[in-house]
């Protein structure tokens, strides 16, 4: 059993129990989100003490160097005494420059940040609700293209920042985000490649990114997006994916419905089956897999089978934190 050290108050941590885990059972509220050590928004110094190299996996070195570790992946060794960022580090501020309706539940929120962001579409970046509270969401945008950075958002029943988002953020509005996170995004690599794209819901968004910054980067495979909802009305962005699909002769679009109201132009059943009947073989593809966490773990397993590498398949599943805790996010599907 390690001991932790915190404004000045020691916590005992028991074995097998990360320091988030340790903090919120004590009654601390560290900042978070994933609790699965990808979206960095847990992310603490230590003061005192080593950390084991599990809890920095992801970070940048300048990070690292710095003794900084992601709570929820570290499971101290030793005891230790940690501290939270100082402001600002990590973060940046953005205005809102606009917030457009895509669907009747789903919104593009477009940010101006106050310095040049480095990041790729299909990279996530932490929205801030306030100090305690904030979402990963992923980046449709691309730099080269889009002057702004754009998200797609789900409105969440009783999702705290979703609901701010659409009920409560207005143009002119200013917003603190993190760096961009992430490893689901288009490299140049293989151009010849052929890719799928399989997303649901809202995570259309980073798929949306990576298959523009794709075919601007001169992508010859072919790029095979299956977009899955129950409804039409739950799909959004057909029009401009449909202009993508007329002027670039290598990118099928393939709207999938998994209700009962399938009409002509659309291909009926969930989108994991209907895109692997399509592409039965997919030895030598690249696969981005988005949306509902039980579709990316089915589809991850089952796109292995068909024969794509491991070092091939890209996956962002939309987690969701324990809704007991006090700081709540969100599940888009």
């Amino acid at each position: 059993m390690s001991s932790i050290t915190y404004g000045g108050q020691s916590f005992q941590c028991k074995a097998q129990e990360s320091v988030l885990d340790c903090m919120t059972a004590h009654g601390v509220i560290i900042p978070s989100s994933c609790h699965a050590g990808l979206c960095q928004t847990c992310l603490m110094q230590a003061v005192k003490g080593k950390v084991p190299a599990s809890a920095q996996a992801g970070l940048k070195s300048t990070l690292v160097a710095q003794n900084f570790f992601l709570a929820c992946a570290c499971h101290p060794e030793e005891d230790i005494e940690i501290a939270l960022p100082k402001a600002g580090t990590g973060k940046f501020s953005a205005t809102v420059t606009a917030i457009k309706p895509l669907n009747t539940e789903i919104a593009c929120l477009q940010l101006r940040p106050d310095i040049k962001l480095d990041y790729k579409a299909g990279q996530f970046i932490n929205l801030y609700k306030d100090t305690s509270t904030a979402r990963s969401y992923s980046l449709a945008s691309v730099p080269e293209i889009d002057e702004h950075l754009q998200f797609h958002i789900r409105k969440v029943p009783n999702g705290l920042v979703s609901q701010w988002i659409h009920q409560g953020l207005n143009v002119g509005d200013n917003i603190d985000i993190s760096d961009a996170s992430g490893d689901c995004f288009y490299t140049q690599g293989r151009p010849d490649q052929n890719i799928l794209l399989i997303g649901t819901g809202s995570g259309l968004a980073p798929l949306y990114g990576i298959i523009r910054d794709a075919l601007l980067q001169g992508h010859q495979g072919s790029i095979k997006l299956y977009h899955g909802s129950e409804t039409v009305a739950s799909l959004y962005l057909s029009k401009e994916l449909r202009s993508l699909e007329s002027s670039h002769p290598n990118f099928v679009y393939t709207p999938c419905i998994s209700g009962n109201d399938v009409p002509q132009g659309y291909a009926s059943g969930m989108v994991l089956d209907v895109a692997l009947k399509d592409n039965p073989g997919l030895t030598g593809w690249r696969v981005f897999l988005c949306g509902h966490p039980e579709m990316v773990k089915a589809g991850k397993k089952q796109v292995f089978f068909a024969g794509a590498s491991m070092r091939d398949i890209y996956a962002d599943p939309f987690l969701s934190a324990p809704v007991n805790l006090p700081l709540v996010a969100e599940l888009q599907t």
